[in-house]
């Protein structure tokens, strides 16, 4: 069944039944167009979602990523944006397959609906002009008929009349047959003309009609099917993506499975562990002996009026709890170098000890810079620079910065040795084949890279050492620890008051001044703002020239190259001692020391021998010129 068979006489309502697929085909285009802005709207939001969560600094130099709880949350963003682009996949594809492909298939159809009306209503014109000179031809055939019956009817009467002349009856028969000749044309051109709109008309209605509308029930069913595939592309633009909207959920359970509650405690552990020990126990303080000190020959550390300190002697202040809050107090005033401080020329002339050997001298010296160095590592420890050995860090963090510095540097030397060896080897094929290129183009970059793996091998060589330093140290503090704490603290024991010995506990005034005693007591107050250094080394030095020591001045031996670990700066002697010879000495090598901690923006103390002194023979290259003390 079709429309021309069917519907040959409903013509307006297949036009109506056209424009109205027409216009639906544009209401679906219209409703999938603003679909695909929904669907960018939302993809454009997640986006925006996913970045107003992310981080703000890249993950390297985020602490917080190395936690799985992070990660995760990253992947699952990340995921969220992969599903994101998925929408906006959707919506792209939306529109070429659908609106812009419906868009121009609309206006094709629109033409050809228009070309085959304009085709049905000329035959329709056509018809028309037919049915209307058959009617004209029809109405000349009725009226050319009348007058001849009347022309006959004429000529019948003047024949019949006897008062008529002969000439008119002639001329009214004439007349006659003149109309019934006309009429007679008219029957015939009337019978044409009806023969002729017959034969169109049936054209019109069973040939041209039906062709025309066949025409427009294809385009129309053609429409509809596009339609429909335009409907099912909805689904399949959505089933497209689903498998990688799968992937991306189930990339969203991974990432919620690959939470570790216990991992991120270890990460926590493994990004702010110091490596420090734990503090001791609290000594017992009895102040149940009162202790006077006698007067000696310095007024370090007795009051102007002379009275004894009340708050007793000096005392071992135990380290304090690294939580708590200090009591700040101000530094106190810094003398120049070498020099007692303001407050040892208070009540006297300076203390006679000044006035001994060198040997003495530099132990004045090691001992008035002492509360210096305790100021400048609080405020080290306030405001931290860092430095190229990470000193800055605690031992445990300082540990692993170390070793990931070292791992690159190797990195680095191995790239570097690899070009050289690639280098090289283009150097032999130029020098076989001199057509592919000049040999001693590639001698600067040669001596470039052995340059570079000169310097990178310094540096993993300085590392190694700051590594097996850093090392050591975090060992040592895990020993100090278990050694301390293995066993439960013993409590302390409070003696009786003895006030036979009272007189005993007191210095003799004949007996010499303690140097420890003096020089402490006046920076007493401030040390309780300062805490107490570790007792493993503070650094290292490694000897540039070859010594041999000589025992009479207390002086030790060493060779070139050789690498001497430092245990205390400024303690038992003038100017430092090693880990395995805990009492004083002097090099007398050219030092090259890194102290711990060390930050060159606090300041650079030289401590100078002149040649004249016992150390030296004046030999530039065999007096120990300078120690750098990096504080």
């Amino acid at each position: 069944m079709d429309w021309g068979t069917e519907l040959w006489d409903q013509f307006e309502v297949i036009e109506r039944h056209t424009q109205w697929g027409l216009d639906l085909l544009d209401k679906y285009v219209k409703f999938v167009k603003e679909r695909t802005e929904v669907e960018q709207s939302y993809a454009k939001q997640l986006r925006s979602l996913v970045k107003k969560y992310l981080p703000k600094r890249s993950t390297k130099d985020d602490p917080e990523s190395k936690f799985s709880q992070q990660q995760s949350f990253m992947q699952v963003l990340q995921e969220l944006n992969d599903f994101a682009g998925q929408r906006e996949l959707v919506a792209e594809n939306l529109t070429v397959q659908v609106c812009l492909e419906l868009a121009k298939y609309s206006q094709d159809i629109k033409q050809e609906r228009k070309m085959h009306f304009q085709e049905g209503r000329r035959a329709q014109q056509q018809l028309e002009n037919g049915l209307k000179q058959l009617e004209n031809s029809k109405r000349k055939f009725e009226r050319d008929c009348r007058e001849a019956e009347k022309a006959a009817q004429t000529a019948e009467r003047l024949d019949q009349d006897i008062n008529a002349t002969k000439a008119d009856v002639e001329k009214a028969k004439q007349q006659a047959h003149v109309r019934s000749h006309m009429a007679e044309e008219s029957k015939n051109e009337y019978a044409a003309q009806l023969q002729r709109f017959n034969r169109d008309q049936a054209h019109f209605y069973f040939t041209e009609m039906p062709q025309i509308f066949d025409k427009l029930q294809d385009m129309d069913e053609r429409r509809t099917a596009r339609l429909g595939a335009s409907y099912g592309l909805l689904s399949e633009t959505e089933l497209q993506v689903m498998p990688i909207i799968g992937k991306c959920l189930e990339g969203m359970k991974v990432a919620a499975a690959a939470v570790d509650p216990k991992n991120d405690s270890q990460v926590l552990i493994g990004l702010h562990k110091s490596g420090f020990t734990r503090p001791g126990d609290v000594e017992f303080e009895d102040f149940s002996q009162p202790m006077t000190r006698a007067p000696s020959d310095s007024s370090l550390g007795v009051p102007p009026d002379g009275r004894p300190d009340p708050r007793g002697p000096v005392r071992n202040r135990p380290k304090r709890w690294p939580f708590g809050k200090k009591n700040k107090l101000p530094p106190p005033p810094l003398s120049p170098l070498g020099g007692p401080p303001p407050s040892a020329y208070a009540n006297g002339p300076p203390s006679p000890r000044f006035g001994r050997d060198p040997l003495a001298l530099l132990s004045e010296i090691s001992k008035s810079v002492k509360p210096r160095i305790a100021s400048f590592r609080s405020l080290r420890s306030r405001g931290t620079v860092a430095t190229e050995d990470f000193s800055h860090l605690p031992p445990e963090q300082r540990r692993k910065k170390l070793k990931q510095q070292l791992e690159e540097r190797g990195r680095e030397l191995q790239k570097e040795i690899d070009q050289r060896e690639a280098l090289k080897k283009m150097k032999d094929v130029y020098e076989k084949t001199p057509q592919m290129g000049d040999p001693a183009s590639l001698e600067p970059r040669i001596s470039e890279t052995l340059g570079n793996i000169e310097r990178l091998k310094l540096e993993v060589q300085k590392y190694e050492m700051w590594l097996a330093e850093a090392e050591n140290r975090v060992l040592g503090n895990r020993g100090d620890s278990l050694g301390r704490h293995g066993r439960p603290p013993e409590p302390p024991t409070v003696a009786p008051p003895d006030t036979n010995n009272c007189a005993s506990d007191k210095e003799s005034p004949e007996a010499p001044p303690s140097d420890e005693g003096t020089d402490t007591s006046i920076y007493t107050e401030f040390e309780e703002d300062f805490e107490e250094e570790p007792a493993f080394p503070i650094g290292h030095c490694v000897a540039v020239y070859q010594f041999e020591g000589e025992k009479e001045v207390g002086k030790r031996a060493g060779s070139s190259r050789q690498a001497c670990n430092l245990a205390s700066l400024l303690g038992g002697g003038p100017w430092a001692s090693s880990a395995d010879q805990p009492r004083a000495f002097s090099l007398r090598l050219t030092l090259h020391a890194h102290w711990h901690g060390g930050s060159p923006g606090f300041g650079l103390l030289y401590l100078g021998l002149d040649s004249g002194l016992p150390f030296g023979t004046g030999d530039p290259e065999r007096v120990l010129s300078r120690l750098h003390l990096f504080f």
